[in-house]
């Protein structure tokens, strides 16, 4: 009888019912949209930010402890420590290696400008990767460099290949001070006074200027070529002075942090832990395991920019979900309410006849349940229609499903539908037989 009732009841209200299955549906469609979003959007996130460089600097131990202690940077001929490019594929089998996207090495000196107006003055070079292929020890290949760690930059003219020996890029301070344009050529010299000079006295070479680029950054004074050149002009082979690298991240928090501090003041547990989540200590820690002889190092602006702007979106939609959800509640109540008042009669006399509160409500909660129930569903599916709109629109690729959407779904259904039906629960247990039969 109770269902028999029930069922009625949907049926001669079909219209409101209607009216409150899209409310649901409404608000499950943006908690879903938003929950399924937010639970994929760090990758997401992460993979936008890697466009704009590098999260992590690799340099050698020496160089790094008097960065450290005195700032003295690398390329500043205080410090004669490198890294083997030999080892740099190892970076790509660590741990989190399908988490590092892009890396790439430089050599960094001082040398003599011999040629133009502006000879004889000093200027900073660093050979590096352009486009280079590499094939790993796990037997898997990889195509990195600078081309793609810095496809934001502006350039004018083309970027250099790896093979092109003669081949320079210059900075847009640089090309404006010395004059120079793409198709130009310029001379280095090393020598005894110049950083990372020649160990057998001085060397002279020429280049092309292949490209003219444009940074924003102290990059837009100094000149790149193959890494390969700089190392046969500074007789370094087979030496790098440091190594960037551009790696998916996790927000830090309060282990990572204090693993950056002190891997050894970890629990086995804690230390499990941190080293199997893509914090940035993390990787540095394991880039260390591969490379000898290296201190690797979060660019912290970077990376604590990617993990607020992370933090900072997800929020955003945590609220604009709680917001909408909001707004169904009370469209919910409205309309809940509405429903009872129109049905004052029916209820009053359902009262006179013997039937308790409980049952009475019982009834009525059963009706927006079911309701609730069928705007849920069709919201979860409408929301999963949402969400992949969201992820071609902004981030150009598919938002994937979640699973565990599902039961927080239901739950905020649920609540949402117990919310709404709250205050017409309270006006059904305010009416009174006696004055609603009578129109009062």
């Amino acid at each position: 009888m109770f269902w028999r009732m029930v069922r009625g009841a949907l049926f001669r209200q079909k219209g409101k019912m209607l009216m409150v299955a899209f409310t649901v549906a409404l608000g499950a469609s943006l908690a879903t949209a938003m929950l399924n979003v937010m639970l994929d959007v760090g990758d997401k996130v992460n993979q936008e930010l890697k466009t704009y460089g590098a999260n992590i600097n690799v340099l050698p131990r020496g160089a790094s402890l008097l960065d450290d202690l005195y700032g003295v940077s690398e390329g500043s001929g205080v410090s004669d420590k490198y890294l083997r490019e030999d080892e740099l594929g190892n970076i790509k089998t660590i741990f989190w290696a399908f988490n590092i996207v892009d890396f790439t090495p430089y050599l960094n000196a001082r040398v003599r400008l011999v040629s133009g107006p502006a000879g004889g003055e000093e200027v900073k070079i660093a050979g590096t990767w352009f486009a280079r292929h590499l094939e790993l020890p796990t037997g898997e290949a990889l195509d990195t460099g600078m081309r793609n760690l810095k496809s934001w930059w502006d350039l004018r003219g083309r970027w250099p290949d790896d093979d092109d020996s003669g081949a320079v890029m210059v900075g847009e301070a640089a090309a404006k001070k010395y004059g120079l344009e793409p198709g130009d050529t310029v001379v280095f010299q090393t020598g005894a006074s110049q950083t990372g000079a020649a160990r057998g006295g001085t060397k002279s070479r020429e280049f092309t200027v292949a490209g003219v680029f444009s940074a924003g950054g102290a990059e837009d004074g100094e000149f790149y070529l193959p890494l390969a050149s700089a190392q046969e002009l500074l007789d370094r082979p087979g030496l790098v002075s440091r190594v960037e690298v551009s790696a998916l991240t996790t927000p830090d928090n309060e282990l990572s942090r204090r693993a950056a501090q002190d891997p050894r003041s970890l629990s086995i547990k804690e230390w499990e832990t941190w080293y199997c989540t893509a914090y940035v200590s993390a990787i540095c820690y394991q880039i260390d395991e591969v490379i000898t002889g290296a201190v690797s190092k979060p660019i912290r602006q970077v990376a604590e920019s990617e993990g607020a702007i992370l933090e900072k979106t997800q929020l955003l939609m945590l609220l604009s979900t709680v917001v909408r959800l909001a707004g169904s509640a009370l469209g919910l109540s409205n309309l809940v309410t509405a429903g009872v008042m129109e049905r004052a009669a029916e209820i009053g006399l359902l009262q006179a006849v013997g039937a308790d509160d409980g049952a009475i409500s019982d009834r009525v909660l059963a009706e927006i349940l079911i309701t609730g129930v069928a705007g849920g569903t069709g919201g979860y599916f409408a929301g999963l229609g949402f969400a992949r709109i969201i992820g071609q629109s902004v981030f150009g690729s598919a938002i994937d499903i979640k699973p565990m959407v599902i039961p927080l779904v239901a739950v905020l259904v649920f609540l949402v539908t117990m919310a709404g039906s709250i205050p017409s629960i309270r006006l059904l247990l305010s009416l009174r037989p006696a004055e609603v039969l009578h129109g009062r």
